[in-house]
Parts: C-alpha cells; sequence; structure tokens
C-alpha cells in the first residue's frame, strides 16, 4: 500500500535549497512550466519529411542501439520478469518491451525528450501496459526544486499535476545547465536541410526548363508579294500542324510535319546547361552526417571508391550507441523496478545490453578462425 502511495502523489524528501538555481515559482505560474512539445520541434518533424536521410538515420540508430537482457537478483523471479517484457501489451498494437523503448529512443533522438507512462490495471496491483505519451499532452516544471521534475497534464487550455507521478517516464537528452528539456539530435540541421531543399526545387525547376524539351517554329516571309499578303494565315496554318503532330506525339502516334516557305525549328533551351550541384549537395550532406554520427556508406552516400566502416570509425559509432543505452537503461530500471514492487518482490534488476558488432563479416569470421587454431595449438602443446 506505501508503494501504491508513494505512485499517487507522495515524494521523497527535497533539497534544503539549491543557492545558484533562479527564484522558485508555484507551478501555476505559466512562465514557470515549460511545454515538452515546441514550435522548435515542429521543424524537426518538417525535417524528417522532407529529407528521407534524417529519417532514415534515425531509424538506423534505433535499431543499432540493439536488445538487451534483464537479469534479476531473485533467480525465482527472472523467468516471470522475462515474459513480462516479452508480453506486455504497448500502446495497444504492439507488444513487448523493445516496442516501447523503440518508440521511446525515436521521440528521444528527434525531440530532445521522451514521455512515457506506466499504465496499471483496474485493481492496481499489476502493470496492464505501458503507453508512450505524446509531448504534446504534458508540461513539465520544478517548483519545488530545480533538481526535481515534476509533471502536467495538458488538456486544452487546462493544466492539472500528474495524480500518480510515479508512473511516469521522461528522458531528456543532453539538457542544457539547468534546464529540464533536451536537445534533439537534429539541433541545428533545419538551416542545412532548408538549403538542400532548396537545391533540389531549383534541380527540378531547371529540369523542367531545359530537361522538357519545347520548340520555337519561326516563318519567314518571301518577298514575293503573296507571302507578304498571306502571311498571318501561313503563320496559323503552320502553328495548328505543328500542334497537332506534337499531340499525336504524345498519344503515341507519328504524324508527318509539312510547311512550305522558310520555317526555322529550333529547342528552346538545347544551347544551356543545368548547374552542377554535386559539390553544394555534397557539403549539405556532409554537415547532415557529421550531426547524425552515422558513416556516410549506413545511409546509402558513397564518396569515394574504397568508402567502408574503419575501426576507428566503429568505435566511435559504438561509443555513440552506448550513450543511448545510458539513457534507456534506467527507463527499464524503472519500468521493471514497478513491476516487481507490484509483484511483491524485494529485488534489484540489471540490464545487459547486447553486443555491439559493427565489423565485416569476413574480418569477424577471420578472427574467429584465429581464435579456434590458438586454442587447438594450445591443446596439443599441454
Amino acid at each position: 500500500m506505501g508503494f501504491l502511495q508513494r505512485l499517487s502523489g507522495g515524494r521523497p524528501p527535497g533539497a534544503a535549497c539549491v543557492q545558484t538555481a533562479p527564484r522558485n515559482l508555484g507551478w501555476d505560474s505559466p512562465s514557470h512550466r515549460q511545454a515538452l512539445l515546441t514550435a522548435e520541434h515542429r521543424l524537426y518533424e518538417r525535417l524528417r519529411e522532407s529529407v528521407p536521410l534524417v529519417d532514415a538515420a534515425i531509424q538506423k540508430i534505433v535499431r543499432l542501439v540493439g536488445g538487451f537482457r534483464l537479469d534479476c537478483t531473485d533467480p525465482d523471479a527472472q523467468d516471470q520478469l522475462r515474459r513480462f517484457a516479452a508480453g506486455v501489451p504497448v500502446g495497444g498494437v504492439q507488444t513487448g518491451l523493445d516496442a516501447f523503448l523503440s518508440c521511446y529512443l525515436d521521440d528521444l533522438l528527434t525531440y530532445g525528450g521522451a514521455a512515457g507512462e506506466i499504465v496499471l490495471n483496474e485493481e492496481q496491483d499489476g502493470i496492464f501496459a505501458l503507453y508512450n505519451s505524446p509531448l504534446s499532452a504534458l508540461e513539465v516544471a520544478a517548483p519545488n526544486s530545480p533538481v526535481q521534475a515534476e509533471f502536467f497534464r495538458r488538456d486544452g487550455l487546462t493544466v492539472s499535476p500528474i495524480a500518480q507521478p510515479g508512473l511516469i517516464l521522461y528522458s531528456a537528452l543532453g539538457p542544457e545547465a539547468g534546464e529540464l528539456r533536451g536537445r534533439s539530435l537534429l539541433r541545428g540541421l533545419p538551416m542545412i536541410g532548408d538549403i538542400l531543399m532548396r537545391i533540389y526545387e531549383c534541380i527540378g525547376k531547371n529540369f523542367d526548363r531545359v530537361g522538357n524539351v519545347r520548340f520555337a517554329v519561326t516563318y519567314r516571309p518571301g518577298d514575293n508579294a503573296v507571302d507578304a499578303a498571306s502571311a498571318r494565315e501561313i503563320a496559323q496554318n503552320i502553328a495548328q500542324e505543328w500542334g497537332e503532330a506534337m499531340s499525336a506525339s504524345a498519344k503515341g502516334r507519328v504524324k508527318d510535319f509539312v510547311a512550305v516557305g522558310d520555317v526555322d525549328i529550333k529547342v528552346i533551351g538545347a544551347d544551356n546547361q543545368v548547374i552542377d550541384t554535386k559539390v553544394p549537395v555534397e557539403q549539405m550532406l556532409q554537415q547532415m552526417v557529421a550531426k547524425l554520427g552515422l558513416p556516410p556508406f549506413l545511409l546509402g552516400l558513397s564518396w569515394s571508391t574504397t568508402e567502408r566502416m574503419s575501426k576507428q570509425q566503429a568505435d566511435i559509432l559504438t561509443s555513440e550507441l552506448e550513450a543511448y543505452r545510458r539513457v534507456l537503461t534506467p527507463v527499464i530500471q524503472k519500468i521493471c523496478g514497478v513491476f516487481l514492487a507490484l509483484e511483491g518482490i524485494a529485488a534489484d534488476v540489471t540490464v545487459e545490453w547486447d553486443m555491439i558488432n559493427l565489423q565485416d563479416e569476413l574480418e569477424t569470421a577471420q578472427a574467429q578462425l584465429l581464435l579456434a587454431q590458438a586454442a587447438k595449438e594450445q591443446e596439443a602443446t599441454e
């Protein structure tokens, strides 16, 4: 019962005073509450929609973070905990703790923050489901202490405290000093994406002007009296015949164009060249790849003939993925801790992440072969 009371609003003892923090305000002060979803975050959504490379990078990071294994200090509860992690409903259409964390990490990378909720059953004696909360439904504040975040539910213009704050899950990605909100992985990229999309838009317009062939038909009347008197009618007939010939070609039929007199036909824009955009586009993509932290070839980019993942790139990417794992680990432990507490089990849970393997399969096979040969030689000497 004490555990449910803590979930329903009981808070741990707060800090006496934070001397370098600004003056605390009440939670009902609009200037003190912070919306978790801002106008800046809408730019990140537009960026993912307009630049497929950014969306693919975030999805690859989510998959590369990998899976995990739960280890419980109580051996009797080990199987029960793993069954819960594999079968807990998530959002009504998914199942498993992995599904919850995939959506959670996606929001964390996109917005710099992610929120979720542990949903109890009607009897409040067990976990019914996990829910990935939209950031637009929550606000955060620190009315009692700047080192203790409290969450509030936003319903239209109404803001009210969360009834069971202990069931709320929230993570911030690299928050600035004194801030409760994190920083998106895409921070700084909307400007780069805007330049890139303007280049692509110009490429499309240039191809409309140059690539979509248009013709200029010029009729020059002769010096005789007939041409001088009937120039307008002859020009109209030529235009009609040319239009019918082009319409027939558009329908897949071949129709010859016959004209009498001095008629000149030229392709409009045939002498122009489309501007080479390889260098500026590559520069913009390099900025994006540098911010996203993935090797270029993982995103389908090849800027050299020997593009491959080096050991240094693999080590850097591994450190990035491990940093994301450190953010997710407390969330996993909190969910498992609530599950065990509701089951009446006093035990601790550790998260063992799967090994990150980014090396080439050939190098891995060669390493395994060398290890097997070394073990065989050691057995022979013994």
